[in-house]
């Protein structure tokens, strides 16, 4: 019997995943149907984007699994409908990359002041020398994958990197922080904020004019994780005092960002649209297909998501 597939997804993403995914699955030897219309009730997996049309699941009755094409699960985790194993994306190849690069080049370009001599129209010499990297703490607050693989590549670049979770955790090259006092102790510490939390009712203005407080003074800020985790007027007070130096933001509460939101406008703001970490469509097939081949096989789904964690 093959093993049919619903790709549930804006119809423009079909196009760049049908080709990937095909050779995946057929790498696998597995006998499969892969399609963007199936009878419900002959699905198997549903590999999904949580903007799809497929908002109910009940009449899928034969699912095995939700394979989902984003690392943030937020909006389809509470859907009671939702009731199979559901992963999230993982794709070490393409997302994590994304990310690692993102991060540790705007990491390095506040390190550096790179501003300053990119934008100089006066063409001012100023030859003060930033301090090395073992002298900048940074923060990383979340330690799921993309956290740690952030927090290593900084650590490996010569910076003192603490990392915070709400639980513990341990991670070579990153000192572990957790809980209520190790937030505060990681914010008291960090020169270089960078959220990598993910979005839940518990991390939801993680940082806020409390926290925010909590910084050195003249701190960094990078939000490449999700766009509820900083109280938006509180991160602008702070800047306006100069508490933060700079935000450099990916991700916010409306996307694309209103155009007379004041992150626009902020001189210390850097507003990049949401590209910090994007799914490759060869590297996610894999990603997607390996845990289809998993099921097939009897072996456990890679990468499942904990409802009642929220991610």
């Amino acid at each position: 019997m093959s093993v049919n597939i619903l790709f549930a997804a804006h119809a423009t993403r079909w196009a760049d995943y049908e080709t990937p995914l095909r050779n995946a699955l057929n790498d696998t030897g597995l006998d499969y149907r892969l399609a963007t219309d199936l009878p419900a009730d002959s699905v198997d997996y549903i590999i999904y984007a949580p903007n799809s049309e497929v908002q109910d699941f009940t009449p899928f009755t034969r699912l095995k699994a939700v394979l989902n094409l984003w690392a943030g699960v937020e909006d389809a985790v509470g859907n009671p409908t939702l009731t199979v194993p559901f992963a999230r994306m993982v794709d070490d190849a393409g997302l994590t990359q994304g990310m690692v690069e993102w991060v540790t080049g705007h990491a390095l370009r506040h390190h550096l002041g790179m501003d300053a001599h990119i934008v100089n129209p006066d063409h001012q010499w100023s030859a003060k020398a930033p301090p090395v990297s073992a002298d900048r703490p940074v923060g990383i607050l979340g330690l799921g994958e993309l956290g740690t693989a952030c927090g290593q590549a900084l650590s490996r670049l010569g910076f003192p990197v603490t990392g915070w979770s709400r639980t513990a955790k341990s991670v070579d090259g990153i000192t572990c922080l957790h809980g209520a006092d190790g937030l505060r102790e990681t914010l008291r510490n960090s020169q270089i904020v960078i959220l990598l939390l993910p979005d839940t009712p518990a991390t939801q203005n993680t940082l806020n004019a409390e926290t925010l407080a909590l910084l050195p003074h003249g701190a960094f800020v990078l939000n490449p994780g999700r766009g509820p985790l900083i109280d938006d007027s509180a991160l602008l007070d702070a800047l306006d005092s100069g508490q933060v130096a700079h935000a450099t933001l990916d991700v916010f509460r409306t996307e694309p960002l209103p155009r007379d939101h004041p992150f626009w406008s902020h001189p210390s703001v850097t507003v990049t649209p949401h590209i910090a970490s994007q799914t490759r469509p060869p590297s996610a097939a894999r990603a997607v297909v390996e845990n289809i081949r998993r099921s097939e096989a009897g072996e456990p789904l890679l990468h499942l998501v904990d409802r009642d964690a929220g991610y």
